[in-house]
């Protein structure tokens, strides 16, 4: 499937938060355990500020996905640290549309000099876990038991990407601190 790949904009408003109420709605993808109302758009563009955010857009023009980097922490120390988020629109998953979304989102986060990239996923989003670690995130941590939806209790699995080798603390290597 020939997709676009567009910087996002508050035009997106309402495509973007109808994907999302999507995953609130059927999956663990997302964690609010209700739909959010189109107005939090503002928040994800204030997140996503200064860092890549795109939405994915069919031949016909149509929002299928979007993704975004954001900051991890705001102190200084983790300038070089980014989260991602991607959600791909209900029917279009398994067509390598997330695959061309990480791929740009990688190669924006190595370009504003990103050298990490972290996701938070819900222990029961298992397609995703194996979508990340497919694609070069390896696990780092998991948070036991410290989310609840819909009565159901879940991890929060951490997983890292390196995007390049890290030698500025002395010539010692940070890479592949994380191991399954």
């Amino acid at each position: 499937m020939k997709t676009t790949l567009i910087p996002m904009s508050s035009d997106d408003r309402v495509p973007v938060m109808d994907i999302f109420n999507d995953y609130v709605k059927n999956s663990f993808s997302a964690y609010p355990e209700k739909e959010l109302p189109y107005e939090f758009f503002d928040t994800l563009l204030t997140m996503c500020q200064g860092y890549p955010a795109v939405t994915v857009r069919n031949e016909s023009g149509e929002v299928i996905g979007f993704g975004m980097l954001r900051t991890y922490n705001p102190m200084p120390a983790f300038s070089r640290t980014a989260e991602i988020t991607c959600f791909i629109k209900a029917g279009f998953t398994g067509l390598g549309i997330g695959r061309s979304l990480l791929d740009h989102l990688v190669e924006a986060g190595r370009k504003k000099g990103i050298t990490n990239i972290l996701a938070g996923i819900s222990s029961l989003n298992e397609g995703s876990i194996k979508f990340h670690l497919k694609n070069g995130f390896v696990e780092c941590g998991r948070f036991k038991g410290i989310g609840k939806k819909r009565g159901m209790i879940f991890d929060v699995v951490y997983l890292q990407m390196k995007l390049q080798q890290d030698t500025s603390l002395g010539g010692i290597s940070t890479e592949n601190h994380c191991r399954r």
